[in-house]
């Protein structure tokens, strides 16, 4: 089957005008065909959480959603949280909290995270722990997971730029 239908997308603050198949996932869509490979493939039935990215601001797993029905969207990729190679305040917080082993599920469980603390900027232990359940890690890294959200939301607070993201440094 040959890309017929001409679909508009809106990612990272960039727009694509792009030929697809409409069976094509978001998923394939963003890293076969644009070459943004930041996010993961993982079950491939919106189990895992691997391939989840903003749209307006709200995590959706990307392996479980058309691409010609995210038009007129915006879509956030983990690559979108880079301000000229300066990593956002919820990745900063991963590295800083060693939440992360093998770094698969990573781009996954920061862009849960970075989509949680834009619609809710002071989440609790109980919030955190519920909206980070959707991304899976195999290697049991979720106490320090935890830690690197609730870090960047106390960043964010003292920084003063609740519900979005930062690139200032943190400490």
């Amino acid at each position: 089957m040959n890309p017929d239908h001409n679909i508009s997308l809106t990612i990272n603050e960039n727009d694509y005008h792009l030929l697809v198949e409409p069976r094509w996932s978001l998923l394939y869509v963003l890293r076969e065909v644009l070459g943004l490979t930041a996010t993961k493939i993982g079950c491939g039935r919106g189990e895992c959480g691997a391939c989840t990215v903003l749209i307006n601001d709200i995590p959706y797993y990307a392996c479980m959603l058309l691409a010609v029905g995210v038009q007129n969207k915006k879509i956030t990729t983990l690559e979108g949280l880079m301000d000229k190679q300066v990593p956002g305040t919820v990745q900063q917080a991963f590295a800083k909290e060693d939440a992360y082993q093998c770094g698969y599920c990573t781009p996954g469980q920061i862009m849960a995270a970075e989509g949680l603390l834009r619609n809710h900027p002071d989440p609790d232990l109980h919030k955190i722990r519920v909206s980070m359940s959707g991304n899976l890690c195999r290697c049991g890294a979720y106490p320090h997971i935890f830690k690197a959200v609730a870090r960047a939301a106390e960043q964010n607070k003292t920084l003063g730029r609740q519900g979005r993201n930062t690139h200032e440094k943190i400490g």
